[in-house]
């Protein structure tokens, strides 16, 4: 694994534990931040995923 790979897999459990906080808590704006950080985490882990794939390649 590479640190885009863990960086972007670490984002994605924070995001997604504020998304559940705000729909425990009611919070309509931290479920959102929560899950646009989810996916920003997402992305990034992708990226980690295709950067070690093209190593892999070489």
């Amino acid at each position: 694994m590479n640190k885009d790979q863990i960086k972007g897999r670490v984002e994605e459990a924070k995001g997604k534990v504020k998304e559940v906080t705000g729909k425990i808590l009611d919070d309509d704006e931290m479920e959102l931040e929560g899950n646009i950080q989810k996916n920003v985490g997402k992305v990034r882990a992708g990226f980690g995923d295709l950067k070690d794939d093209i190593k892999k390649d070489k």
